[in-house]
């Protein structure tokens, strides 16, 4: 999947790849992707959880090995 902007938050723990999205996100305008790449077993919950509060659409997770892959657009 395309995506607009990368971010890879490898190696840190809950609550820091939402927040670094977060941020992330708030750069961006309405419709663009974000992907995150994260290790922390938590991030698939979390990013579930984040969409859910935040209105942005979660459009896709993936699990390879100890990495998790998740494909945001900004609302």
């Amino acid at each position: 999947m395309d995506t607009t902007r990368e971010l890879d938050t490898r190696g840190l723990n809950c609550p820091l790849p939402i927040l670094k999205a977060k941020k992330t996100l708030a750069e961006m305008t309405a419709g663009q992707t974000l992907k995150v790449i994260a290790t922390d077993p938590g991030s698939m919950r979390d990013f579930q959880a984040f969409a859910k509060q935040t209105g942005n659409e979660l459009l896709e997770q993936m699990t390879n090995g100890d990495e998790f892959t998740i494909v945001l657009r900004r609302r």
